[in-house]
Protein backbone atom coordinates (compact mmCIF):
# COMPACT_ATOMS: atom_id res chain seq x y z
CA UNK A 1 0.00 0.00 0.00
CA UNK A 2 2.85 2.39 0.80
CA UNK A 3 4.46 1.66 -2.56
CA UNK A 4 1.24 2.66 -4.33
CA UNK A 5 1.26 5.96 -2.44
CA UNK A 6 4.92 6.60 -3.33
CA UNK A 7 4.23 5.70 -6.95
CA UNK A 8 1.26 8.12 -7.04
CA UNK A 9 3.38 10.91 -5.59
CA UNK A 10 6.11 10.29 -8.17
CA UNK A 11 3.62 10.38 -11.05
CA UNK A 12 2.15 13.65 -9.78
CA UNK A 13 5.64 15.14 -9.40
CA UNK A 14 6.67 14.11 -12.92
CA UNK A 15 3.49 15.51 -14.44
CA UNK A 16 3.79 18.73 -12.47
CA UNK A 17 7.45 19.18 -13.35
CA UNK A 18 6.73 18.55 -17.03
CA UNK A 19 3.99 21.16 -17.06
CA UNK A 20 6.13 23.68 -15.18
CA UNK A 21 9.09 23.07 -17.49
CA UNK A 22 6.91 23.61 -20.57
CA UNK A 23 5.49 26.90 -19.31
CA UNK A 24 8.80 28.16 -17.95
CA UNK A 25 10.99 27.42 -20.97
CA UNK A 26 10.82 31.03 -22.13
CA UNK A 27 11.43 32.28 -18.58
CA UNK A 28 14.50 30.07 -18.36
CA UNK A 29 15.89 31.40 -21.63
CA UNK A 30 15.20 34.97 -20.53
CA UNK A 31 16.89 34.40 -17.18
CA UNK A 32 19.93 32.52 -18.51
CA UNK A 33 20.61 35.06 -21.24
CA UNK A 34 19.77 38.11 -19.09
CA UNK A 35 17.34 39.21 -21.79
CA UNK A 36 15.51 41.73 -19.63
CA UNK A 37 18.66 43.70 -18.88
CA UNK A 38 20.13 43.85 -22.40
CA UNK A 39 17.70 46.45 -23.74
CA UNK A 40 16.73 49.78 -22.26
CA UNK A 41 13.11 50.22 -21.15
CA UNK A 42 12.28 52.94 -23.73
CA UNK A 43 13.47 50.67 -26.55
CA UNK A 44 11.72 47.66 -25.06
CA UNK A 45 8.46 49.63 -24.94
CA UNK A 46 8.94 50.88 -28.49
CA UNK A 47 9.54 47.36 -29.81
CA UNK A 48 6.61 46.03 -27.76
CA UNK A 49 4.30 48.69 -29.17
CA UNK A 50 5.36 47.98 -32.75
CA UNK A 51 4.71 44.24 -32.31
CA UNK A 52 1.70 44.05 -29.97
CA UNK A 53 -0.08 47.23 -30.99
CA UNK A 54 0.62 49.55 -33.91
CA UNK A 55 3.62 51.72 -34.42
CA UNK A 56 6.99 51.90 -36.03
CA UNK A 57 10.38 51.13 -34.62
CA UNK A 58 13.25 53.61 -34.79
CA UNK A 59 16.69 52.82 -36.18
CA UNK A 60 18.23 53.13 -32.70
CA UNK A 61 15.67 50.73 -31.30
CA UNK A 62 16.44 48.31 -34.14
CA UNK A 63 20.10 48.40 -33.15
CA UNK A 64 19.12 47.61 -29.55
CA UNK A 65 16.81 44.80 -30.70
CA UNK A 66 19.51 43.15 -32.83
CA UNK A 67 22.01 43.44 -29.96
CA UNK A 68 19.39 41.80 -27.72
CA UNK A 69 19.45 38.83 -30.08
CA UNK A 70 16.86 36.71 -31.82
CA UNK A 71 16.64 34.10 -29.06
CA UNK A 72 15.86 36.73 -26.42
CA UNK A 73 13.51 38.57 -28.77
CA UNK A 74 11.52 35.40 -29.48
CA UNK A 75 11.43 34.30 -25.84
CA UNK A 76 10.19 37.70 -24.67
CA UNK A 77 7.44 37.76 -27.31
CA UNK A 78 6.35 34.20 -26.51
CA UNK A 79 6.36 34.86 -22.77
CA UNK A 80 4.22 37.95 -23.30
CA UNK A 81 1.76 35.89 -25.33
CA UNK A 82 1.47 33.48 -22.37
CA UNK A 83 0.28 36.35 -20.16
CA UNK A 84 -3.51 36.24 -19.60
CA UNK A 85 -3.68 39.98 -20.30
CA UNK A 86 -2.95 39.20 -23.94
CA UNK A 87 -5.29 36.20 -24.32
CA UNK A 88 -7.46 38.02 -26.87
CA UNK A 89 -4.58 38.55 -29.29
CA UNK A 90 -3.99 36.19 -32.18
CA UNK A 91 -0.65 34.50 -31.49
CA UNK A 92 -0.02 33.81 -35.19
CA UNK A 93 -0.45 37.51 -36.01
CA UNK A 94 1.86 38.59 -33.18
CA UNK A 95 4.51 36.02 -34.12
CA UNK A 96 4.32 37.20 -37.75
CA UNK A 97 4.72 40.85 -36.66
CA UNK A 98 7.59 39.83 -34.39
CA UNK A 99 9.40 38.06 -37.24
CA UNK A 100 8.74 40.97 -39.59
CA UNK A 101 10.09 43.46 -37.04
CA UNK A 102 13.18 41.32 -36.46
CA UNK A 103 13.84 40.89 -40.20
CA UNK A 104 13.33 44.60 -40.89
CA UNK A 105 15.71 45.56 -38.10
CA UNK A 106 18.29 43.01 -39.18
CA UNK A 107 18.13 44.30 -42.76
CA UNK A 108 18.50 47.87 -41.52
CA UNK A 109 21.55 46.99 -39.42
CA UNK A 110 23.13 44.91 -42.18
CA UNK A 111 22.62 47.51 -44.90
CA UNK A 112 25.47 49.91 -45.55
CA UNK A 113 24.79 53.39 -44.27
CA UNK A 114 24.69 56.14 -46.88
CA UNK A 115 27.84 58.21 -47.10
CA UNK A 116 27.69 61.75 -45.83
Amino acid sequence: MASLHVYSVLVVLLLTCGAVMATNENDQIIMEKNCETKMGLPYFLEAFTSIFETGSISNKCCVELVVLGKVCHSALVKRTLENPLFKDLRPATIIAKSIQTWNNCLALIDSPSPSA
